[in-house]
Parts: structure tokens; C-alpha cells; sequence
């Protein structure tokens, strides 16, 4: 079977990247089939994250002023798809344009939609003016009606499910992307995050937590990888709440895995996810982990009490007291550990990609 994945870019360290990684080079690899993945405007830039070498990569140049720039996106896409003439097309772009495909192309070949995080990315300033929210509004029903059109609309948790009053909607979560069978020791007294900079993660919030944790546990640390960007002033707050010793920033890093392994626990301060594969990533080392309970994701993913401490969002106070009683209790730490070791098997690859054959294969059928 041909298949056919339209992204913006596959060079990044997020979670659509890695996901992708997994599922595309799973179908090459284990499962027989033709992968294609089409990028926008790549050039030359390597993928960050490690790529079967049976899957077929494109890319196309998109730019100009927006007229410009979707009457290339269009042009492009058409030349790719009628040279590769695939069995199925799965749209992997959470902005606008990706919503449009059918619209846009057509649906003579199954076109199915893969939505990677929450509606409430489109507030992703936090602004409540009137006019933000009425644009909102307007969008989400310019989505809801984009979406009715796609033979399959893939959504990652049950909660994400509740966003989208769609009849084309289903659930399939994102892959585990390593299962080394190697475990953490949960004795090294490391705090560990993952991910981008961005009012999304919370990282501010991050820091009003671990300016409660600090002084009780100044043996501790916090380390934070991802993408940087100064001009949150997350290092400059640092250094205001006299943490900045203890706390330190880094850019992606690929084996992030030896992180992992390194960590005592793991705690997500994101005020909204698509899923949370920084999780299952962390459960799969049997580090217990910390989270907002976030729309959406995190409760699909964490037993709150027995394999980590799921918080209600925005609750300082409450998130520092779960983890310090992770801090001060190593048997409390090797007994989540232990269960998320455990739990996080249903997010094996092997069961997930198979809810995607299925799928593609009843679609195929359809023709």
C-alpha cells in the first residue's frame, strides 16, 4: 500500500516529529509498506529524529504573500500526488491550510486528518480580549465544518475526543518511541523536563513551583531541555527566585534517552497538550512522573496515585506537595516507577500502529 504523509517539517525535536519517526519507518520497516512523507519548504535540513531508509521523502517550495503561497502549496501537493499516486493520504499540519485539504484537493484518494494537540493551542497567548475571542470562535467553526470532511479524523486521547463535534472522528494515542527495557535508578536526585519553551509548557509555572521546592531539597536539581527562547525570561526569573543554581536550561539534545535514564522524576507544567509523549517516554524508563492534568492528555496517560500524581491545572501549591513527597520518599519513587514501567505497555507500538493499518486498510476498501 502507498501512503502518502503532507507535513511542514520533519527537522524539529517535537512530538509530531518523533511520532511520525516511529509510525512512518514502523510501516516501512515491519509492515510492507510504501511511505511517502512530503515536506514544506525543507530544502536541505535533516530530519532531527532517526528515519527508515525505505521511506521515500519529498519536499516543495511554498512562498509569497498567503494568495501566493497556497496557490504553490496547492500546485506542489498536486505534482506530488499525482507522481506518487497513493492508496491513502494522511495529513500530519495542525494550522489552517491542513484543515482545508479536502476542500482544497478533493477526496478522490482517502485523505484522513491527524490532529497532534488541543484546540487550545489557538489561545496560545492566554489573551481574554473580546476580539481574540470571537476570532477563536470563528475559527473553531471554520474547523468543525473542515474537519466533517476528511474520511477519518484521528484525535490522540478520549479527552480530545470532546473538543470535535465530528461523525469521522477517532482515537488512536501516539506510540511508545523506545523500549530500551532499561530502567532508571530513581537515585539520582534529578528533576527532568522536556520540551519547548513556549507559553504552552508553563514553564513559568515550572518556576513557581520550583521556587517552593527548592529551599526544602537545595541537593536537588532541575533540568529542562528544549528548544530555547529567550525572550520568555525564564533564565532572568531564574535568577530572580534565587533557583538558578539549582535549575538549568539546554537545548534538544537526540539521545534524550540517557536523560531519562538518569531521572529520579519527571514533571509536565503544560497548561494544554495534544497528548503528552513526554510521559510514556519517561513511564517507559519507570520514572514516575508529575502533570497538570492539562486538556488534554496527561489523564489518558497517568493512574493518579499509582503510577504518578496527576494535579489539577494551575495548582501550585499542589503540584509542589506531590513532588516533594516523590523528593523525599525513594520507596514512594520505586513504587510508581515500578507500575509506570508496567502501564505504559498499552502504548507499545506493535498494538498502536496495528489501529492504523486497520484503519487505512478499511479506507482503501471504501474505494
Amino acid at each position: 500500500m502507498k501512503l502518502l504523509y503532507i507535513t511542514n517539517a520533519i527537522n524539529g525535536s517535537g512530538g509530531l516529529e518523533r511520532v511520525l519517526a516511529v509510525k512512518a519507518s514502523y510501516l516501512a520497516d515491519k509492515m510492507g509498506y510504501e511511505v511517502h512523507i512530503l515536506t514544506l519548504n525543507g530544502g536541505d535540513k535533516q530530519p532531527f529524529y532517526d528515519f527508515s531508509q525505505n521511506i521515500k521523502f519529498h519536499d516543495i517550495t511554498v512562498i509569497g504573500n498567503p494568495f501566493n503561497y497556497l496557490l504553490s502549496y496547492r500546485a506542489g501537493i498536486k505534482k506530488t500526488v499525482k507522481k506518487i499516486q497513493p492508496h491513502i493520504i494522511s495529513v500530519c499540519d495542525d494550522g489552517l491550510k491542513g484543515m482545508l485539504f479536502p476542500v482544497l484537493f478533493g477526496k478522490k484518494i482517502p485523505v484522513i486528518y491527524e490532529r497532534h494537540v488541543s484546540k487550545q493551542i489557538e489561545n496560545s497567548t492566554g489573551s481574554t480580549s473580546l476580539a481574540h475571542s470571537l476570532k477563536i470562535k470563528l475559527k473553531f467553526a471554520v474547523m468543525n465544518v473542515a474537519g466533517s470532511k476528511f474520511h477519518k479524523f484521528v484525535v490522540l486521547t478520549e479527552g480530545n475526543l470532546k473538543e470535535w463535534k465530528l461523525n469521522n472522528i477517532v482515537v488512536i494515542p501516539n506510540p511508545l518511541p523506545f523500549n530500551s527495557g532499561e530502567c532508571a535508578t530513581l537515585t539520582n536526585k534529578k528533576v527532568l523536563v522536556v520540551g519547548k519553551q513556549s507559553y504552552q509548557k508553563g514553564y513559568d509555572r515550572l518556576l513557581d513551583i520550583w521556587s517552593l521546592v527548592h529551599d526544602k531539597f537545595p541537593d536537588w536539581s532541575l533540568e529542562v531541555y528544549g528548544k530555547l527562547n529567550p525572550t520568555l525570561g525564564l533564565e532572568e526569573k531564574a535568577k530572580q527566585f534565587n533557583i538558578d543554581k539549582s535549575l538549568k536550561f539546554y537545548p534538544p539534545i537526540k539521545d534524550i534517552q540517557a536523560k531519562y535514564k538518569e531521572a529520579a522524576i519527571y514533571v509536565m507544567t503544560s497548561r494544554f497538550e495534544g497528548f503528552g509523549m513526554v510521559l510514556i517516554e519517561a513511564m517507559s524508563y519507570g520514572v514516575p512522573c508529575v502533570a497538570f492534568d492539562c486538556p488534554h492528555g496527561p489523564a489518558d496517560i497517568i493512574k493518579d496515585g499509582e503510577d504518578g500524581f496527576l494535579v489539577a491545572n494551575g495548582d501550585i501549591d499542589t503540584f509542589a506537595a506531590k513532588l516533594m513527597a516523590l523528593m523525599e520518599n525513594k520507596a514512594l519513587r520505586q513504587q510508581l516507577g515500578t507500575n509506570a514501567l508496567k502501564d505504559v505497555n498499552r502504548f507499545n507500538v506493535n498494538e498502536v500502529v496495528k489501529k492504523w493499518d486497520d484503519l487505512f486498510q478499511s479506507l482503501v476498501h471504501l474505494k
